[in-house]
């Protein structure tokens, strides 16, 4: 698992790859966290649960990390612990996290640009493109 920033014109970048599909996603959502420069606190700790439903894997994966982001935005938290569940096109997320105390440069959306996750000999990788 892992992931990689990539450059971009006008905005953020990140190659990421994992085994599976929750690997995936969690993945992502450290990547993205890591990009911005959210940093959280250590307590309290607070559980949020997410279910979507999507047409695929991608649509799935975009309603995942705009759910962080309106989290990030509106409840000022951010999680970095996550249980996911992924069966055909339900998604299910227990999260935990905190309160952020500090973030670099906010992300304004998760993009559909260029987005599709592809099955490679390692596992599985996509490239996300963030609005910031």
């Amino acid at each position: 698992m892992g992931f990689e920033e990539i450059p971009h014109t006008a905005d953020w970048s990140v190659r990421v790859w994992a085994e599976d599909l929750p690997s995936l996603f969690t993945e992502s959502a450290r990547a993205m966290n890591r990009l911005a420069g959210v940093e959280s606190g250590s307590s309290p700790r607070v559980k949020r649960t997410f279910e979507s439903k999507g047409e695929d894997s991608e649509s799935l994966l975009v309603a995942f990390l705009s759910e962080l982001v309106y989290y990030q935005e509106q409840e000022n938290l951010a999680f970095d612990q996550f249980e996911l569940n992924v069966e055909g096109q339900k998604l299910k997320v227990e999260m935990e996290g905190g309160e952020i105390v500090s973030v670099d440069k906010a992300i304004k959306a998760v993009t559909y640009h260029g987005l599709k996750i592809e099955r490679t000999e390692h596992g599985l990788e996509v490239t996300i493109v963030f609005d910031v």
